[in-house]
Formats: C-alpha cells, structure tokens, sequence
C-alpha cells in the first residue's frame, strides 16, 4: 500500500496524467490528494508541499472523469478544515509551555493588544489570504491558537476559508480541460509560481524592513576632526 502510495504522490508531483488515469489508482488518488491537503494545512514543516497546484489538479481530474469532482471537493475542504484546526490546536498546546509562555510574556503588553485586535476584526479575511501563500497557510493557524481564545469562531471562519479556497481553485482546475493545451499549460505553470513569488516577495519586503530600522537606529558616527 506504501509503494502505491508513493507512486501516487510522485504521478500528482510530476502531472502524469497517463498514470492517474488508472482505474485502480482511484481510490488511491482520494486518498493522497486529502492527506497532502491535511498534512500541509496542520504541520509548518510540511508547508513546501505544493497544495495549491495539487488542489488545482484534482479539480482538473474531476473535470476529466479519473475522480468524482464533487467528492474530491468536499474531501479537500474537509482535510483543509480540520488540519488548519490541529494547527489551531498545536498554538493552544505550545501557549501552556513556560518557555513559549515567556517569549509571549516578553513583548510589550500594548503590542499584544494591537495583535489581538487585528486577529479578532480581520480573523476571518486573514484565514482567507493565508489560504494562498504557502507556510502561512498553516503559520496562522498556529499563532491564533496561541492568541485567539474563541475556538467556536476559529473553527467556524477556517472552514469557510477552507470551502473558498478548495471551490476556487477546483473551479480553475475544471476550467483549465476547456482552454487550448498550450495556454492551459502556461496557465498551470503560472499558478504554481505565484505562491511562492508571493511568500518571496512578502519575505524580502519584511527583510528590506528589519535593515531600514536597524539603520536608523545605529548611532551615528562620531565626527572627525
């Protein structure tokens, strides 16, 4: 079952459709396809799988007949929902550890406040977004788990978010087999990309930042005379 398992993963990885199109590999494809999404939603070591392309894909082998499209979506929301809520889970776990305790008591008491505020108004957006930028997809999860006491509310706005991204991207996967080949590829290519050019481009803007303050926070030197 692991060799099968495996096999499936790398067909997904690679899009070899001539693999998935297997009778005997379907059952095996619900499987992978909702494990992937479980796993890279609940654990941040598991972020550099590429979920958004895989949940692409499976809309595009539902529109192709290899899978049933309306079970693969309520599969993936399902698996997107519950591992953004271990995530959630694994924040209320680490929040009773004294040393993470610690790092939370050390920053300042007006600066936590801001970040509870921001989570409480803008919670629900912000589940939605960090659907489509890898690691932060399961990064968020984690530290409202850490702030957010309100689970009833959490576990309620994830699985919406949940349900927005799976049915979007499902959506472009099943459009995808109605365009021409060639602008079908492209297109993949270019919503596989967009991901990770959005974490680069979040991760230099933050970097950028850090140096910027640093900088002018140096003291300046002494004149010579």
């Amino acid at each position: 079952m692991l060799d099968s398992f495996v096999s499936i993963f790398l067909a997904l990885w690679h899009q070899d459709f001539v693999a998935l199109q297997n009778p005997e590999s379907m059952v095996m494809i619900y499987v992978c396809l909702t494990f992937v999404i479980w796993l890279e939603s609940a654990f941040l070591p598991a972020a550099p799988l590429p979920c958004d392309s895989v949940v692409i894909l499976a809309g595009t082998l539902g529109a192709m007949g290899v899978i049933d499209f309306k079970t693969i979506v309520v599969l993936l929301i399902l698996a997107a929902a519950i591992g953004s809520w271990f995530a959630y889970l694994q924040g209320r776990w680490l929040d009773h550890l004294p040393r993470v305790k610690g790092w939370v008591h050390k920053v300042p008491a007006h600066r936590m406040q801001t970040v509870d505020n921001l989570l409480n108004r803008h919670g629900v957006i912000a589940l939605f977004v960090a659907r489509f930028i890898p690691v932060v997809r399961s990064l968020l999860p984690l530290m409202m788990g850490l702030r957010v006491k309100n689970q009833s509310r959490f576990f309620r706005f994830a699985g919406l978010s949940a349900a927005a991204w799976v049915v979007l991207l499902t959506g472009i996967g099943y459009t995808l087999t109605l365009l021409p080949e060639n602008i079908a590829r492209i297109t993949t290519m270019v919503l596989m990309i967009a991901p990770f050019a959005t974490l680069g481009l979040a991760i230099v803007s933050v970097a950028t930042g850090s140096v910027i303050r640093r900088y002018k926070k140096a003291p300046p030197l002494p004149a010579v005379e």
